[in-house]
């Protein structure tokens, strides 16, 4: 009988468990969510710019692997299904921080050729700058750090094999994909610069137009992709790769050489890092991006105000950020640029005392004339040429990584035999003191082109803590619009109280100094707010398309994480999680 009763109380037991267990599974995918919430998992979130991507960091993350792991597998994913930005022959950033609070930046940004020189982009006779040699064709690319970037990252932080991370992207490339309306139209919107400077069998250049559903397959880059899954970093840096990228630049007159290839290599980095509102730490991406020490330097300077009294988009706090961006970016063009090169005077620029004496001129009535802060020109927002993607993991690993190729496409050369496109990087030197990049940002001597030096950038990804925990994880392409996006994707979530996918959603503007203008999405501000601003003395608003497309994660106070993907604004972008 006690026999029988031990049996009953086992099975019954056994019984409770598995009941247990189908609500712990029930609990990872049916999690609540809350109105206007993006994807909510309790496991682990992936967010990319396109859902395969998404789907082969998920899949890392479901075998096992770490969010290092999804990094890797989906940055070699968005080469194949993003070729206008996901990339081998660009550069980019890595913020992370460990389920254990370390905290950590890679610079795998490019580097100008040994044979570059400060004055190569200015016509000798006339002084003038040879802007579109910076832009279309060969001579427009600096050294590729994408590939290395990886390496290291993997060989740091992995825990799978690099074999086993790589191989969804060759599967992808040699099997193709189905085209999405959005990756249609970027095609058919660079026909006209392919064919000047490539053959006209380059796989992209099309007799018909593109469109959705078209199949894109990539053998050249699934062998180029293969080199690397056996060779790892020598795959693309040494052998048949890197003499298919010097026989390209070569038919171009482009200056890259088998030694810039052989000899580079990213730079671990210290964070930036800065206090807002008291409980929140930003850690962001140090010199040579100017990202992180501007958004701390807009945190900071936000400190002093209440956003949540003044309201989200109202002419107070649009007037406040446009002054306080302004004078941000001011600084940009004088102090920053590669650490390596340029002693940036970091600790001054995110001084309290020198911000607030930045900043002690704002007048909460009237706008600060520009041509008091800085000279500059802001041409035009440039296609968003860059990607990013955030990816946090069971234990609680935090990846933010943003990568690029300048240009939608880079320089629109198409490496032959090796299936990829090269950057066009150069452009993001001051070409000349005074002389605006394509994002309308100028520089001086601090980024100068010099042989091995990075190029400054306004990529921006970012992490950020709450009393000391994992609290956010994000960025966004987008060129100088980088930094203002991530601000106030920040400042929405933090002051305005807004979930992940509102802070994204919500509609962006933009200011740099020079000329007076706030750059806007069509209905952010509304005819009131501007008629407001105008009489506080701004006088010049120009309606863009978009600002930005972040892809970003918020730990929940339950502990869950929101993916909040920008698919609202362009292509597919897409969060998962489990």
């Amino acid at each position: 009988m006690k026999k029988i009763y031990a049996i009953l109380l086992l099975s019954l037991f056994i019984l409770s468990q598995c009941k247990q267990n189908e609500s712990n599974l029930l609990k990872t995918v049916t999690l609540k969510r809350q109105a206007n919430e993006g994807v909510v998992a309790a496991n682990g979130m992936v967010v990319t710019a396109h859902p395969i991507a998404t789907k082969i960091g998920l899949d890392v993350l479901k075998k096992g692997g770490n969010a290092f792991d999804a990094a890797v597998a989906v940055k070699y994913a968005l080469a194949v299904v993003l070729p206008k930005a996901g990339n081998l022959g660009g550069g980019g950033y890595l913020i992370y921080r460990t389920s254990d609070g370390e905290k950590g930046a890679l610079d795998f940004r490019e580097t100008a050729p040994a044979a570059a020189s400060r004055d190569m982009f200015i016509e000798a006779k006339t002084d003038s700058v040879m802007k579109q040699k910076a832009l279309l064709g060969h001579l427009a690319t600096c050294t590729p750090g994408t590939v290395d970037g990886m390496d290291k990252i993997h060989k740091k932080f992995c825990t799978l094999p690099f074999q086993t991370l790589i191989q969804p992207a060759i599967d992808v490339a040699k099997n193709g994909f189905a085209i999405s309306d959005y990756d249609a139209w970027t095609f058919n919107r660079a026909q006209k610069e392919f064919r000047k400077v490539n053959d006209s069998s380059m796989i992209f250049i099309s007799k018909k137009p593109w469109k959705k559903g078209d199949s894109l397959i990539q053998n050249d880059l699934s062998k180029t992709l293969e080199r690397i899954r056996d060779n790892g970093r020598d795959g693309f840096y040494k052998g048949e790769t890197a003499q298919y990228v010097i026989d390209e630049i070569n038919s171009g007159g482009g200056i890259l050489r088998k030694e810039d290839l052989e000899n580079y290599s990213s730079k671990w980095r210290k964070p930036i890092e800065g206090i807002y509102r008291d409980s929140f730490n930003i850690i962001s991406m140090p010199p040579s991006s100017s990202g992180g020490i501007i958004i701390v330097q807009l945190l900071k300077g936000s400190n002093a105000y209440d956003f949540k009294e003044m309201g989200h988009n109202t002419s107070k706090t649009v007037h406040i950020m446009t002054e306080l961006q302004r004078r941000a970016y001011a600084d940009r063009a004088e102090h920053m640029g590669d650490l390596d090169f340029y002693e940036v005077p970091i600790e001054m620029l995110l001084d309290e005392e020198y911000i607030a004496t930045r900043n002690a001129s704002i007048n909460m009535e009237k706008a600060t004339p520009s041509s008091e802060i800085k000279a500059g020109k802001v041409d035009k927002i440039e296609s968003l040429e860059t990607t990013h993607f955030s990816i946090v993991d069971k234990e609680g690993n935090a990846v933010s990584i943003t990568t690029t190729l300048v240009g939608y496409f880079g320089c629109k050369v198409l490496v032959d035999n090796a299936g990829f496109f090269l950057n066009n990087e150069m452009n993001n030197f001051s070409l000349k003191p005074g002389f605006p990049n394509i994002f309308g940002l100028v520089g001086g001597e601090a980024n100068a082109i010099a042989p091995g030096k990075r190029m400054l950038s306004s990529m921006s990804p970012t992490i950020v803590e709450k009393n000391g925990d994992l609290f956010m994880v994000l960025g966004t392409p987008g060129g100088s619009t980088i930094i203002n996006v991530n601000y106030q994707n920040i400042v929405n979530v933090i002051d305005h109280g807004m979930t992940m996918q509102e802070a994204v959603n919500a509609k962006k503007h933009h200011s740099q100094w020079l000329p007076d203008a706030i750059v806007m999405e069509e209905d952010a501000l509304d005819s009131l707010t501007i008629s407001k601003l105008k009489e506080m003395g701004h006088t010049s608003f120009r309606v863009v398309e978009q600002l930005g497309r972040t892809e970003a994660i918020l730990i929940r106070p339950d502990g869950s994480y929101e993916g909040a993907a920008d698919n609202k604004r362009t292509g597919d972008a897409i969060a998962g999680g489990y």
